[in-house]
């Protein structure tokens, strides 16, 4: 059973084999109605259904939920049973390199009690770099029943990161980029910064050049000079809008350091409401 990652060598091997459900998640937040479609259309890993991150993986936004709210449990599991994904079924996800938006999936299954998924390492990128094949045909819709059980990830909602401001008593990492986090440029949401007391990790930092994750050792090393001696239960992952916050929660489930939390609303929820503090800078 894959957990975390699964190289490309490993999943040409299991090509065609029972209880592999394969989806493509690649999206891009610059093109976010159809980019990720087109490039399934055109070309995509043999078996592998499309996921799209605004229908599929989040819930419709009010306003004050964030871009990319976390759906309803139901939602995901219908999701799932189309994507072909049973409760025995080994799950690989790619997007189109880095895991960014594969990791949000990976994390989804996980929170509905799937243990079994794993996110591939490189991507599509390296896939075809690598001279494996692509198809166009599209397989049908499953109709696999997914049922959900116990989760292995826990969420926390922004009243629970309002209550921990005063003592500090989570540790917010925040995956976005350093620019973001320090208030220089916002690209995507209203208000620029970070919450305060949080500290930045941006998810890139879990990446070789090539695109595919460091080595467990070196992940370990870095994401303990972060956490230093507390517990693990009080560290929440967030980020722009609880997409690349997945991204850092796989690479410490990776570095052998499991048992943290996402923040799913993150700073677009956090800053719908005015009355939130924001904090600039380091």
């Amino acid at each position: 059973m894959f957990t975390t990652l699964i190289s490309t060598a490993d999943l040409a091997a299991r090509l065609g084999t029972p209880d592999l459900a394969i989806v493509d998640v690649r999206h891009d937040l610059t093109q976010p109605d159809d980019w990720g479609a087109a490039q399934y259309a055109a070309g995509h890993i043999p078996g592998a259904r499309f996921a799209h991150l605004d229908r599929d993986l989040s819930a419709p936004k009010t306003g004050r939920n964030g871009r990319h709210p976390l759906p309803q449990p139901e939602a995901c599991a219908a999701l799932f049973g189309r994507l072909d994904i049973g409760n025995r079924t080994q799950v690989v996800c790619y997007d189109q390199q880095q895991g960014m938006y594969a990791s949000r999936l990976w994390w989804t299954l996980r929170w509905l009690g799937h243990d079994a998924v794993a996110v591939l390492d490189g991507g599509f990128a390296k896939w075809t770099a690598e001279g494996r094949p692509v198809t166009a045909a599209a397989p049908p819709p499953g109709t696999t029943t997914f049922t959900r059980r116990a989760s292995t990830v826990a969420a926390v909602d922004v009243d629970a990161v309002v209550a921990s401001l005063p003592a500090r008593s989570l540790l917010l990492i925040d995956a976005r980029g350093p620019e973001r986090f320090r208030g220089e440029a916002e690209p995507l949401d209203p208000v620029a910064g970070h919450i305060p007391g949080a500290i930045n990790r941006p998810a890139s930092q879990n990446l070789n050049a090539d695109g595919t994750f460091k080595p467990a050792a070196t992940l370990r090393a870095e994401f303990a000079a972060l956490v230093g001696v507390r517990s693990l239960a009080t560290v929440v992952h967030q980020c722009g809008s609880g997409v690349t916050a997945c991204h850092n929660h796989l690479a410490m489930e990776l570095a052998g350091l499991p048992g943290t939390l996402v923040y799913p609303g993150s700073w677009s929820e956090w800053v719908a409401d005015p009355a939130r503090p924001v904090a600039t800078g380091n």
